[in-house]
Protein backbone atom coordinates (compact mmCIF):
# COMPACT_ATOMS: atom_id res chain seq x y z
CA UNK A 1 0.00 0.00 0.00
CA UNK A 2 1.00 3.30 -1.13
CA UNK A 3 -0.84 6.90 -0.42
CA UNK A 4 -0.26 10.06 -0.58
CA UNK A 5 0.52 12.40 2.45
CA UNK A 6 -0.16 15.82 2.87
CA UNK A 7 0.32 18.72 5.66
CA UNK A 8 -2.76 19.87 6.90
CA UNK A 9 -2.13 21.96 10.56
CA UNK A 10 0.84 23.51 12.13
CA UNK A 11 2.20 25.19 15.08
CA UNK A 12 5.01 26.43 16.86
CA UNK A 13 6.72 28.54 19.56
CA UNK A 14 9.91 29.52 18.79
CA UNK A 15 12.55 33.03 19.15
CA UNK A 16 10.20 34.54 16.21
CA UNK A 17 6.78 33.53 16.89
CA UNK A 18 4.26 31.82 19.46
CA UNK A 19 2.15 30.80 16.49
CA UNK A 20 2.79 29.90 12.74
CA UNK A 21 1.74 33.45 11.39
CA UNK A 22 3.65 35.49 13.46
CA UNK A 23 6.17 33.45 12.97
CA UNK A 24 6.20 33.45 9.13
CA UNK A 25 5.60 37.25 8.88
CA UNK A 26 8.82 37.38 11.01
CA UNK A 27 10.39 35.69 8.69
CA UNK A 28 9.64 37.76 5.93
CA UNK A 29 10.49 40.79 7.47
CA UNK A 30 13.63 39.19 8.14
CA UNK A 31 13.51 39.90 11.70
CA UNK A 32 16.44 38.54 14.22
CA UNK A 33 14.80 36.38 17.00
CA UNK A 34 18.11 36.40 18.88
CA UNK A 35 18.83 37.86 22.33
CA UNK A 36 21.44 38.60 24.99
CA UNK A 37 21.86 36.22 27.60
CA UNK A 38 19.55 36.66 30.63
CA UNK A 39 19.14 33.25 32.04
CA UNK A 40 22.06 33.65 34.26
CA UNK A 41 24.39 36.46 34.89
CA UNK A 42 26.73 36.20 32.15
CA UNK A 43 29.14 38.84 32.35
CA UNK A 44 31.80 36.64 32.93
CA UNK A 45 30.60 34.04 30.34
CA UNK A 46 31.69 33.93 26.54
CA UNK A 47 28.69 33.62 25.19
CA UNK A 48 26.40 36.33 25.36
CA UNK A 49 23.31 35.28 22.48
CA UNK A 50 21.15 32.70 22.30
CA UNK A 51 17.84 32.23 20.42
CA UNK A 52 15.30 32.17 23.84
CA UNK A 53 11.28 32.34 24.10
CA UNK A 54 10.76 35.38 25.13
CA UNK A 55 7.22 35.77 27.88
CA UNK A 56 5.85 32.77 27.27
CA UNK A 57 2.60 31.64 28.44
CA UNK A 58 2.03 28.06 28.39
CA UNK A 59 -1.91 28.78 29.85
CA UNK A 60 -4.04 29.15 26.72
CA UNK A 61 -3.08 25.55 25.63
CA UNK A 62 -2.72 24.16 29.11
CA UNK A 63 -3.85 24.61 32.82
CA UNK A 64 -1.40 25.85 34.81
CA UNK A 65 -1.36 23.34 37.83
CA UNK A 66 -0.26 20.44 35.02
CA UNK A 67 2.39 22.61 33.72
CA UNK A 68 3.86 22.75 36.86
CA UNK A 69 4.30 19.02 36.43
CA UNK A 70 5.71 19.38 32.68
CA UNK A 71 9.50 20.21 31.82
CA UNK A 72 9.35 23.33 29.44
CA UNK A 73 10.46 21.11 26.45
CA UNK A 74 6.99 19.29 27.17
CA UNK A 75 5.13 22.73 27.43
CA UNK A 76 6.52 23.50 24.08
CA UNK A 77 5.22 20.42 22.43
CA UNK A 78 1.79 20.46 23.78
CA UNK A 79 1.61 24.02 23.23
CA UNK A 80 2.53 23.39 19.75
CA UNK A 81 0.17 20.61 18.79
CA UNK A 82 -2.65 21.50 19.99
CA UNK A 83 -1.89 24.53 18.11
CA UNK A 84 -1.63 22.55 14.98
CA UNK A 85 -4.74 20.40 15.60
CA UNK A 86 -6.39 23.99 15.72
CA UNK A 87 -4.52 25.22 12.71
CA UNK A 88 -5.55 21.89 11.22
CA UNK A 89 -9.34 22.22 11.84
CA UNK A 90 -9.77 19.02 12.95
CA UNK A 91 -9.52 17.09 16.27
CA UNK A 92 -9.53 13.84 13.87
CA UNK A 93 -12.01 12.52 16.68
CA UNK A 94 -13.54 10.58 13.57
CA UNK A 95 -10.69 8.85 13.22
CA UNK A 96 -10.01 5.34 15.30
CA UNK A 97 -7.89 6.36 17.90
CA UNK A 98 -5.37 3.44 16.99
CA UNK A 99 -4.65 4.92 13.47
CA UNK A 100 -3.71 8.40 14.62
CA UNK A 101 0.06 8.47 16.18
CA UNK A 102 2.59 11.06 18.11
CA UNK A 103 6.14 11.02 16.81
CA UNK A 104 8.26 14.30 18.37
CA UNK A 105 11.63 14.48 18.27
CA UNK A 106 13.75 15.57 21.42
CA UNK A 107 17.02 15.82 21.36
CA UNK A 108 18.19 16.26 24.89
CA UNK A 109 14.86 16.66 26.86
CA UNK A 110 15.28 18.01 30.39
CA UNK A 111 18.66 19.27 30.93
CA UNK A 112 17.97 21.87 32.69
CA UNK A 113 15.56 20.31 35.51
CA UNK A 114 18.36 17.76 35.51
CA UNK A 115 20.90 20.82 36.74
CA UNK A 116 17.99 22.34 39.23
CA UNK A 117 17.93 18.86 40.39
CA UNK A 118 21.30 17.44 40.76
CA UNK A 119 21.97 20.80 42.72
CA UNK A 120 19.53 19.54 45.15
CA UNK A 121 20.92 16.03 45.22
CA UNK A 122 24.03 17.38 45.99
CA UNK A 123 22.60 19.05 49.04
CA UNK A 124 20.54 16.29 50.77
CA UNK A 125 19.23 13.11 48.22
CA UNK A 126 16.03 13.08 49.57
CA UNK A 127 15.35 16.98 48.31
CA UNK A 128 15.08 15.41 44.28
CA UNK A 129 11.71 15.43 43.43
CA UNK A 130 9.40 12.83 42.82
CA UNK A 131 8.24 14.20 39.09
CA UNK A 132 12.00 14.79 38.29
CA UNK A 133 12.17 11.43 36.45
CA UNK A 134 8.87 11.65 34.29
CA UNK A 135 9.65 15.31 33.56
CA UNK A 136 13.02 14.92 32.60
CA UNK A 137 12.89 12.28 29.77
CA UNK A 138 12.99 13.01 26.15
CA UNK A 139 9.61 10.76 25.40
CA UNK A 140 7.52 12.66 27.47
CA UNK A 141 6.92 14.95 24.49
CA UNK A 142 4.93 12.60 22.96
CA UNK A 143 2.92 11.05 26.11
CA UNK A 144 2.23 13.94 27.29
CA UNK A 145 0.65 15.04 23.45
CA UNK A 146 -1.13 11.72 23.39
CA UNK A 147 -2.48 12.01 26.69
CA UNK A 148 -3.71 15.17 26.21
CA UNK A 149 -5.79 14.16 22.71
CA UNK A 150 -6.79 10.49 23.07
CA UNK A 151 -4.22 9.48 19.65
CA UNK A 152 -3.35 5.81 20.13
CA UNK A 153 -1.36 4.88 17.42
CA UNK A 154 2.30 5.05 17.33
CA UNK A 155 3.69 7.08 20.27
CA UNK A 156 7.12 7.32 20.62
CA UNK A 157 10.81 9.69 20.95
CA UNK A 158 13.26 10.14 17.76
CA UNK A 159 16.62 11.23 19.59
CA UNK A 160 19.01 11.96 16.85
CA UNK A 161 20.37 14.82 18.27
CA UNK A 162 20.00 17.78 15.71
CA UNK A 163 17.82 15.55 13.07
CA UNK A 164 15.11 14.52 15.70
CA UNK A 165 12.60 16.29 14.29
CA UNK A 166 13.23 15.92 10.76
CA UNK A 167 13.55 11.44 11.35
CA UNK A 168 10.16 12.08 13.42
CA UNK A 169 8.45 13.85 10.19
CA UNK A 170 9.60 11.30 8.44
CA UNK A 171 8.85 8.60 10.15
CA UNK A 172 5.12 9.54 10.74
CA UNK A 173 5.21 10.00 6.69
CA UNK A 174 6.03 6.52 5.79
CA UNK A 175 3.45 5.18 8.76
CA UNK A 176 0.86 7.05 6.91
CA UNK A 177 2.32 6.60 3.66
CA UNK A 178 2.64 2.55 4.01
CA UNK A 179 -0.91 2.59 5.76
CA UNK A 180 -0.22 2.00 9.41
CA UNK A 181 -1.58 5.10 10.74
CA UNK A 182 -4.00 7.88 8.87
CA UNK A 183 -2.82 10.78 10.81
CA UNK A 184 -0.08 11.67 12.79
CA UNK A 185 1.00 14.96 15.19
CA UNK A 186 5.10 14.92 14.96
CA UNK A 187 8.21 17.62 15.07
CA UNK A 188 10.46 18.38 17.20
CA UNK A 189 10.94 19.96 21.00
CA UNK A 190 13.80 21.69 22.25
CA UNK A 191 14.71 23.85 25.66
CA UNK A 192 17.99 23.32 26.91
CA UNK A 193 19.11 27.05 27.31
CA UNK A 194 21.50 27.52 30.52
CA UNK A 195 24.95 27.66 31.56
CA UNK A 196 25.59 24.07 32.14
CA UNK A 197 24.62 23.11 28.50
CA UNK A 198 26.05 26.33 26.78
CA UNK A 199 29.26 25.80 29.13
CA UNK A 200 29.27 21.91 27.47
CA UNK A 201 28.71 23.24 24.23
CA UNK A 202 30.98 26.00 23.99
CA UNK A 203 33.95 24.24 25.65
CA UNK A 204 33.78 21.96 22.22
CA UNK A 205 34.23 25.00 20.40
CA UNK A 206 30.76 24.99 18.39
CA UNK A 207 28.82 27.84 19.76
CA UNK A 208 29.54 31.86 18.55
CA UNK A 209 30.76 34.06 20.66
CA UNK A 210 29.99 36.96 18.71
CA UNK A 211 28.56 40.42 20.60
CA UNK A 212 26.37 41.59 18.19
CA UNK A 213 22.87 40.13 17.28
CA UNK A 214 23.23 40.40 13.37
CA UNK A 215 26.30 38.85 13.55
CA UNK A 216 25.90 35.97 15.96
CA UNK A 217 24.59 33.34 13.24
CA UNK A 218 26.09 33.83 9.71
CA UNK A 219 25.76 30.40 7.94
CA UNK A 220 27.76 29.68 4.76
CA UNK A 221 29.46 33.26 5.34
CA UNK A 222 33.40 32.94 5.66
CA UNK A 223 33.50 34.77 8.92
CA UNK A 224 31.12 32.11 10.60
CA UNK A 225 32.13 31.35 14.07
CA UNK A 226 29.81 28.83 15.62
CA UNK A 227 26.29 28.11 15.83
CA UNK A 228 23.78 29.85 18.45
CA UNK A 229 22.06 28.17 20.94
CA UNK A 230 17.82 28.13 20.41
CA UNK A 231 14.68 26.73 22.32
CA UNK A 232 11.43 26.12 20.82
CA UNK A 233 9.47 23.41 19.03
CA UNK A 234 7.78 22.73 15.62
CA UNK A 235 4.55 20.47 15.42
CA UNK A 236 2.66 19.56 11.85
CA UNK A 237 -0.64 17.50 11.50
CA UNK A 238 0.11 14.79 8.84
CA UNK A 239 -2.98 13.26 6.99
CA UNK A 240 -3.48 10.86 4.44
CA UNK A 241 -4.39 12.46 1.35
CA UNK A 242 -7.95 11.35 0.98
CA UNK A 243 -9.06 11.70 4.29
CA UNK A 244 -8.19 15.36 4.06
CA UNK A 245 -9.30 16.08 1.11
CA UNK A 246 -12.87 14.28 1.62
CA UNK A 247 -13.28 16.83 5.07
CA UNK A 248 -12.57 19.88 3.15
CA UNK A 249 -9.43 20.23 4.60
CA UNK A 250 -6.77 23.43 3.96
CA UNK A 251 -4.36 21.05 2.83
CA UNK A 252 -0.31 23.21 2.62
CA UNK A 253 1.53 21.34 0.99
CA UNK A 254 2.44 17.41 0.16
CA UNK A 255 4.96 14.97 2.13
CA UNK A 256 6.41 13.13 -0.82
CA UNK A 257 9.53 11.71 0.15
CA UNK A 258 12.07 10.91 2.99
CA UNK A 259 15.84 9.83 3.61
CA UNK A 260 18.04 9.09 6.30
CA UNK A 261 21.42 7.99 6.64
CA UNK A 262 24.64 7.26 8.76
CA UNK A 263 27.87 9.12 8.44
CA UNK A 264 29.69 6.75 10.25
CA UNK A 265 32.47 8.79 10.65
CA UNK A 266 32.36 11.26 13.76
CA UNK A 267 31.28 12.02 17.13
CA UNK A 268 30.44 15.87 16.10
CA UNK A 269 31.71 16.36 12.86
CA UNK A 270 29.83 15.78 9.24
CA UNK A 271 31.74 13.27 6.72
CA UNK A 272 34.21 15.84 4.56
CA UNK A 273 33.41 13.52 1.48
CA UNK A 274 29.65 14.55 2.50
CA UNK A 275 28.28 11.64 0.37
CA UNK A 276 26.17 10.06 3.37
CA UNK A 277 24.36 13.25 3.84
CA UNK A 278 23.71 13.61 -0.26
CA UNK A 279 22.28 9.93 -0.20
CA UNK A 280 19.73 11.15 2.35
CA UNK A 281 18.82 14.04 0.55
CA UNK A 282 18.59 11.67 -3.33
CA UNK A 283 16.88 9.22 -1.14
CA UNK A 284 14.02 11.90 -0.53
CA UNK A 285 13.72 13.81 -3.97
CA UNK A 286 13.70 9.90 -5.63
CA UNK A 287 10.79 9.00 -3.63
CA UNK A 288 9.33 11.90 -4.46
CA UNK A 289 9.53 11.29 -8.43
CA UNK A 290 11.46 13.97 -8.68
CA UNK A 291 14.67 14.81 -10.76
CA UNK A 292 17.59 16.67 -9.16
CA UNK A 293 16.60 19.80 -11.51
CA UNK A 294 12.93 19.58 -9.93
CA UNK A 295 14.30 20.56 -6.29
CA UNK A 296 13.69 24.10 -6.53
CA UNK A 297 14.82 25.23 -3.04
CA UNK A 298 16.89 24.13 0.02
CA UNK A 299 16.06 24.48 3.45
CA UNK A 300 19.52 24.00 4.80
CA UNK A 301 20.59 22.70 8.03
CA UNK A 302 23.18 25.65 7.70
CA UNK A 303 24.23 26.04 11.28
CA UNK A 304 27.01 28.72 10.99
CA UNK A 305 30.01 26.18 12.10
CA UNK A 306 33.04 26.20 10.21
CA UNK A 307 32.51 22.25 9.15
CA UNK A 308 28.86 22.11 8.11
CA UNK A 309 28.49 24.67 6.22
CA UNK A 310 31.22 23.66 3.78
CA UNK A 311 30.47 19.76 4.34
CA UNK A 312 26.79 20.60 3.34
CA UNK A 313 27.33 22.34 0.49
CA UNK A 314 29.63 19.21 -1.30
CA UNK A 315 26.68 16.93 -0.14
CA UNK A 316 24.52 19.23 -1.94
CA UNK A 317 26.42 19.15 -5.22
CA UNK A 318 27.00 15.51 -4.81
CA UNK A 319 23.21 14.98 -4.21
CA UNK A 320 21.88 17.18 -7.32
CA UNK A 321 25.13 17.36 -9.69
CA UNK A 322 27.06 21.00 -10.35
CA UNK A 323 24.36 22.25 -12.67
CA UNK A 324 21.35 21.12 -10.70
CA UNK A 325 23.07 22.42 -7.55
CA UNK A 326 24.18 26.04 -9.09
CA UNK A 327 20.58 26.66 -9.76
CA UNK A 328 18.57 25.83 -6.50
CA UNK A 329 18.37 28.43 -4.34
CA UNK A 330 19.53 27.53 -0.24
CA UNK A 331 18.84 29.20 2.80
CA UNK A 332 19.34 28.60 6.71
CA UNK A 333 16.25 29.79 9.00
CA UNK A 334 18.47 29.29 11.52
CA UNK A 335 20.50 32.57 10.61
CA UNK A 336 17.22 34.18 12.27
CA UNK A 337 16.39 31.82 14.84
CA UNK A 338 19.43 29.70 16.48
CA UNK A 339 20.20 26.30 15.95
CA UNK A 340 16.66 24.59 17.64
CA UNK A 341 18.60 21.25 18.12
CA UNK A 342 15.95 18.46 18.43
CA UNK A 343 13.05 20.92 17.49
CA UNK A 344 15.26 22.32 14.51
CA UNK A 345 13.97 20.56 11.41
CA UNK A 346 10.56 20.90 12.69
CA UNK A 347 10.14 24.35 12.60
CA UNK A 348 12.42 24.09 9.49
CA UNK A 349 9.81 22.16 7.82
CA UNK A 350 6.91 24.78 8.65
CA UNK A 351 9.09 27.38 6.64
CA UNK A 352 10.00 24.79 3.91
CA UNK A 353 5.64 24.24 3.90
CA UNK A 354 5.24 27.81 3.86
CA UNK A 355 7.70 28.95 0.99
CA UNK A 356 6.51 26.07 -1.18
CA UNK A 357 2.33 26.90 -0.66
CA UNK A 358 3.54 31.04 -1.00
CA UNK A 359 6.09 30.66 -3.44
CA UNK A 360 8.53 32.78 -1.49
CA UNK A 361 11.85 32.12 0.23
CA UNK A 362 13.69 33.99 2.79
CA UNK A 363 16.76 35.07 2.93
CA UNK A 364 19.82 34.11 4.31
CA UNK A 365 19.96 36.79 7.23
CA UNK A 366 23.68 38.05 8.29
CA UNK A 367 26.10 36.99 5.18
CA UNK A 368 28.39 39.13 4.52
CA UNK A 369 31.79 37.65 2.83
CA UNK A 370 31.38 34.80 0.57
CA UNK A 371 33.66 31.60 1.40
CA UNK A 372 34.91 29.94 -1.87
CA UNK A 373 34.29 26.48 0.26
CA UNK A 374 30.43 27.48 0.27
CA UNK A 375 29.72 28.81 -3.35
CA UNK A 376 25.88 28.28 -4.40
CA UNK A 377 23.13 30.49 -3.82
CA UNK A 378 22.28 31.09 -0.47
CA UNK A 379 19.59 33.74 -0.98
CA UNK A 380 21.89 36.74 0.19
CA UNK A 381 20.60 39.52 -1.23
CA UNK A 382 17.19 39.73 -0.03
CA UNK A 383 14.00 37.55 -0.08
CA UNK A 384 12.92 35.81 -3.26
CA UNK A 385 9.30 35.68 -4.21
CA UNK A 386 9.71 32.71 -6.92
CA UNK A 387 8.26 29.53 -8.11
CA UNK A 388 8.80 26.38 -5.54
CA UNK A 389 7.60 23.40 -7.16
CA UNK A 390 9.44 21.37 -4.54
CA UNK A 391 11.99 21.29 -1.92
CA UNK A 392 14.23 19.61 0.64
CA UNK A 393 14.61 20.05 4.17
CA UNK A 394 17.94 19.03 5.31
CA UNK A 395 18.71 17.99 9.04
CA UNK A 396 22.20 16.44 9.97
CA UNK A 397 22.96 15.96 14.03
CA UNK A 398 25.60 14.84 16.02
CA UNK A 399 26.70 11.44 15.98
CA UNK A 400 26.30 11.65 12.07
CA UNK A 401 23.13 11.42 11.69
CA UNK A 402 21.27 12.07 8.33
CA UNK A 403 17.35 13.08 7.51
CA UNK A 404 15.94 14.47 4.59
CA UNK A 405 12.34 15.78 4.18
CA UNK A 406 10.90 16.45 -0.01
CA UNK A 407 7.77 18.59 0.44
CA UNK A 408 5.78 19.67 -2.96
CA UNK A 409 3.06 21.60 -4.13
CA UNK A 410 -0.26 18.99 -3.92
CA UNK A 411 -1.80 19.28 -7.16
Amino acid sequence: MSRRVVITGMGTVNPLGKNVDEFWENIKANKIGLSYVDQFDASDFPVKIVGAVKDFDPSAYIDKKEARRMDRFTQFALYSAKQALENAGSDLKDIDPYRVGVIIGVGIGGLNLTEAEVTKFNEKPDKVSVFFIPMMIGNMAAGTVAMKTGFKGDNYCTTTACASATHAIGEAFRKIKDGYLDACICGGSEACISRFSLSGFNNMKALSQATELDKASTPFDAHRQGFVLGEGAGMLVLEEYEHAKARGANIIAEIAGYGASGDAFHMTSPSPEGDAAAHAMKMAYTEAGLAPEDVTYINAHGTSTGLNDKYETKAVKLALGEEAARKTVINSTKSMIGHLLGAAGGVEAIITALSVKNDFVHRTVGYTTPDPECDLDYVTEGNREMTVKAALSNSLGFGGHNATICIKKCD
